[in-house]
């Protein structure tokens, strides 16, 4: 008997030390995810404090960009260029009234795609503009300055708007185009570059205009063209139209090519008389 209960008893303290053992194990795995937990709440709390404080950088300069970034907001009264036609105005007429076919031409002075249709077609859109065959209705947008930065388009199409009122957009639009900086170069950002240009176009470069570029007198109009551009469900600058239907890059299955240009408009005016001869834009 003394020796069972003395074995028991041995066997009663193995069993609590081994209780206390497990106890002491799960006391301390749940300290360690206490502090697993502790740590992840740190970073997580110290991730959403670096975007807090990212997110309130990106707004001090946004709110400091200044003057340009006032510009484009698109505040201020709708100053239309003279003889803009169209709805509300949007458009700048290059061609007779009465040509029996109209080209709409949807173009960002920043855009590479966009100069190189110009330096591809620009004779000979000048060619059916001067033989009465087309008129042309530019309309501008600003979606390199969106999607990029800067104000180049901005201000290059609030500059050929200046020179619209003088009645030398085009010439001084082909100038533009010939001169385009590299897409990501906000060069026509400066109104100095802009007006520089303008020393390319005979009698432009005026107190006038370079008070107007200055100003970005236009540059509500470039905006709510944009608008329009925007909502118009266009896939992109340039955007081509003969007669409203798109012939960029190609008008059915035939694509856009010199020739192919040239009969489409001859196509378009079969029957119809063309408009009286109008002078053929230039620029030096």
């Amino acid at each position: 008997m003394p020796p069972r209960f003395v074995a028991a008893g041995v066997s009663d303290k193995n069993e609590e030390g081994k209780r206390a053992a497990r106890d002491r194990l799960v006391q301390q795995r749940e300290r360690e995810k206490a502090r697993e937990r502790r740590r992840r709440t740190l970073i997580v709390s110290a991730a959403v404090v670096g975007v807090l404080v990212l997110a309130a950088v990106i707004g001090v300069i946004a709110a400091n960009s200044g003057g340009k970034g006032e510009k484009a907001s698109g505040s201020g009264p709708v100053v239309a260029p003279s003889g803009a036609t169209g709805k509300d105005s949007l458009a700048i007429q290059v061609g007779a009234d009465d040509a029996p076919s109209t080209l709409t031409i949807w173009e960002d002075f920043r855009c590479p795609v966009c100069a190189q249709f110009e330096n591809a077609f620009r004779d000979t859109i000048h060619q059916l503009e001067s033989s009465g065959q087309l008129k042309v209705e530019y309309h501008l947008a600003t979606i390199i300055d969106g999607n990029l930065g800067g104000s180049g388009s901005l201000d290059a199409a609030n500059a050929a708007a200046c020179a619209q009122n003088v009645g030398k957009f085009s010439a001084y639009h082909d100038v533009l185009y010939r001169n385009q900086p590299p897409e990501t170069d906000d060069a026509f950002g400066k109104s100095s570059k802009l007006i520089s240009l303008a020393g390319k176009v005979e009698g432009l470069d005026t107190p006038a205009f370079r008070s107007c570029v200055e100003d970005g007198t236009h540059n509500t109009w470039v905006q709510k063209s944009n608008t329009a551009f925007q909502n118009g469900g266009f896939r992109g600058t340039p955007t081509a139209l003969l007669n409203g239907e798109s012939i960029f890059p190609k008008k059915g299955n035939e694509p856009i090519t010199v020739a192919n240009l040239k009969k489409w408009v001859t196509e378009a005016n079969k029957g119809k008389q063309p408009a009286k001869v109008t002078p053929s834009p230039t620029g030096s």
